[in-house]
C-alpha cells in the first residue's frame, strides 16, 4: 500500500472516443492536448497503461486538479467513469480548469461519489497516520491585476489553513500538502503557502499546473527548508504516477 500523485489529466473522453459529428456543440472545451505539445498525443491511453502497471487496488493516488475539460458534471461524466475504472483509492483536488467544482460543492461531491472518488478542498483526508490537506492555490501569471491575484491568493490561503486546522484538531501531526498551482510565483523564495507548510510541519508539498520545458521549473523542486517539493504535472512525469510515500 503506497501513496501516489499525478496532476493535469485534462481528459476529454467524448472527444477521444466519439466521431466528430457526435461531439458536443461546445467542442472548443474538449481540447485535444497534442495541439499544445506532441508529448500529449494519446495521453489518456498512456495514463491508463502506466497507471495499471503502477497502482494496485490497495494504493491511494491524489490527482492534483484539471481532471476534465467538461464544464459541468454531465459533461465530465465519461471522464469520471474513466478515472473510476482505474485501480486504487482516488482522491481529487480542485484545479483551475475544473469548472464543475466550486468549493461549496465539495461535501455534495463526496456524497455523490461516495465509495468511488474522494474530493479534497476545505477538508482533509486520511492516509495511514498522515492528514492529506490541500487547495487549488494561486500564483501570479500576469493574467490578472495584482489586486485580484492577492484577493484570490488570500482566499486560497484561508482554505488551506482551514484544512490544516481541522486535521490538527482531529489529532494529526503528520501532513502531506497538495496544491494545483505551484506553491510560489516565478522568482519568489517564499509565499503564504510555503509559510503554512512550514508552520504546520508538512513533510511534502505536491503540486502541478506547470507544463512544458519552459515552465517545469517555475517553482521549487527537491528539499527546501526541510520540506520536499514535487511537481507531478502529467507531462512532466511522462504520464507515470509519482510515488509520494512507500507502503
Amino acid at each position: 500500500m503506497a501513496l501516489y500523485a499525478i496532476g493535469d489529466l485534462h481528459l476529454s473522453i467524448d472527444n477521444i472516443r466519439e466521431p466528430s459529428f457526435l461531439r458536443p456543440r461546445h467542442y472548443s472545451l474538449y481540447k485535444p492536448m497534442e495541439v499544445f505539445d506532441p508529448v500529449w498525443k494519446n495521453h489518456a491511453d498512456r495514463i491508463e497503461r502506466y497507471w495499471k502497471k503502477t497502482i494496485t487496488s490497495r494504493d491511494t493516488i491524489v490527482i492534483t486538479g484539471d481532471h476534465s475539460w467538461g464544464k459541468d458534471l454531465d459533461e465530465c461524466r465519461k471522464d469520471f467513469a474513466y478515472i473510476e475504472s482505474l485501480p486504487g483509492r482516488k482522491i481529487l483536488l480542485r484545479g483551475n480548469h475544473d469548472m464543475f467544482w466550486t468549493a461549496k460543492k465539495t461535501p455534495s461531491l463526496n456524497e455523490m461519489f461516495s465509495g468511488r472518488l474522494e474530493f479534497l478542498q476545505n477538508n482533509y483526508l486520511v492516509y495511514q497516520d498522515y492528514a492529506l490537506v490541500g487547495t487549488k492555490g494561486c500564483c501570479f501569471e500576469g493574467k490578472d491585476s495584482w489586486d485580484h491575484f492577492e484577493k484570490i491568493r488570500e482566499r486560497e490561503r484561508e482554505r488551506l489553513q482551514s484544512s490544516f486546522m481541522a486535521a490538527r484538531k482531529a489529532g494529526f501531526s503528520k501532513f502531506i500538502m497538495f496544491l494545483h498551482y505551484p506553491p510560489t510565483s516565478i522568482g519568489e523564495q517564499e509565499s503564504c503557502f510555503t509559510e503554512l507548510a512550514q508552520s504546520y510541519g508538512a513533510e511534502q508539498v505536491i503540486y502541478s499546473h506547470c507544463h512544458g520545458q519552459k515552465r517545469y521549473y517555475d517553482s521549487f523542486h527537491g528539499v527546501v527548508e526541510g520540506i520536499e517539493y514535487k511537481l507531478v504535472s502529467s507531462d512532466f512525469l511522462r504520464f507515470k504516477p509519482a510515488r509520494i510515500l512507500a507502503s
